[in-house]
């Protein structure tokens, strides 16, 4: 597939008024509210464009796998380092580097390194009319005007098929040690927020039934440092690196039991927020500031908004079956200016409303 495919396909479906649903590997259909439209596949679209390990930046197509990507980071040392997740689809796909950008979700080392929309330097995007469209650059000073490269992280397809991304690159860390520590969710935040205040290398947190498990990230010197100063705490244990890799990596994949059961909230909220008092806790990331919340009944369904606002955050209906995001909506609805405004911009990008129409917001 090349650039002037997708070029033809969204003007053939701006003439005709005809619905898209943009789609690379399909690892993140569980995501968003509606899934509706012709599919436009853009898996095939693929491959580096450029790579310089001095420059710390990578180029790629969007249906480059993000599998693709990362092995040649680690053939030079270097990584993603919000660590986003490489999800398989159903038919046993991984992640695209196009989804991994236009859903904006990271993984553990997002508490200390940022987020997806943090490394986004730029794109190339086929707007809902067929335009090609270059934002950014491949540095991190250049941006003149609106952040537009940044601001399609997230926008899950409704602004535009992003055709090429470029995106910071970083290099992995010398040395790495997990701890792990038995305490309750309570203790857990009142302790993450007390080392979040130290200059302390922990690079990812996660807290489940009991156990609070850091991940100590950097120079061999402050990661032997840091893990003495916590492994003097009762009940801290060290983990071996090869058990601790796995760990990791399920909680970035969501493999572990924590993620399990087919409704899943996410709040994301400040870290020095108490408990929210709802059922059905699971697990604790980001130093406190994302709480994930599950249950089969969707009993918590009525009641999670508004603990979440009332908190200073809001929640996301992260996976549940079809019917019941397109009922809830997967997203905490927006106020009147912020809809206004996400309404323009897609009218700027997407006059027609013919991309993702439904994923992100029902009335964009």
């Amino acid at each position: 597939m090349t650039l002037d495919t997708i070029v033809e396909a969204i003007r053939a479906a701006h003439g005709g008024h005809t619905p898209l649903r943009i789609r690379g590997a399909g690892s993140k259909d569980f995501y968003g509210a509606m899934l509706s439209g012709e599919v436009l596949d853009v898996s095939g679209h693929r491959g580096i464009v450029a790579y310089e390990p001095s420059e710390l930046y990578i180029t790629a197509r969007c249906g480059t796998p993000l599998a693709e990507i990362e092995a040649a980071l680690a053939e030079k040392g270097q990584m993603l380092a919000c660590e986003p997740p490489r999800f398989a689809s159903a038919e046993g796909a991984g992640a695209t580097v196009g989804g991994c950008v236009a859903a904006g979700l990271s993984g553990p080392r997002r508490q200390q390194a940022g987020a997806v929309r943090d490394f986004v330097l730029g794109v190339q995007l086929v707007d809902g009319t067929g335009q090609v469209l270059n934002f950014g650059g491949q540095v991190m000073k250049n941006v003149a005007g609106y952040d537009v490269s940044r601001l399609v992280a997230g926008s899950l397809g409704t602004l535009g098929v992003i055709a090429e991304v470029t995106l910071k690159v970083l290099p992995r860390p010398f040395a790495e040690r997990t701890l792990a520590l038995a305490m309750s969710a309570d203790e857990a935040l009142v302790r993450l927020n007390q080392w979040g205040g130290q200059p302390l290398p922990i690079s990812a947190s996660f807290w489940h039934d009991g156990q609070l498990l850091l991940r100590l990230s950097g120079a061999p010197a402050a990661v032997e440092a840091a893990a003495k100063k916590l492994g003097g705490m009762a009940a801290a244990q060290p983990i071996p690196a090869v058990d601790a890799k796995k760990v990791w990596n399920s909680i970035r994949e969501q493999t572990h039991p924590a993620f399990a059961g087919d409704e899943l909230w996410r709040l994301a909220l400040p870290t020095t927020a108490p408990l929210a008092g709802l059922d059905g806790l699971r697990a604790i990331e980001w130093g406190g500031g994302l709480r994930w919340y599950g249950g089969e009944s969707g009993a918590i369904r009525d009641a999670v908004r508004g603990v979440a606002a009332g908190l200073g955050g809001h929640a996301t209906l992260y996976r549940a079956p079809e019917s019941v995001r397109c009922l809830e909506g997967a997203f905490t609805d927006l106020s009147p200016a912020l809809l206004a405004l996400h309404r323009r911009l897609k009218k700027s990008f997407d006059p027609r409303g013919i991309l993702n129409p439904g994923r992100l917001y029902g009335e964009l």
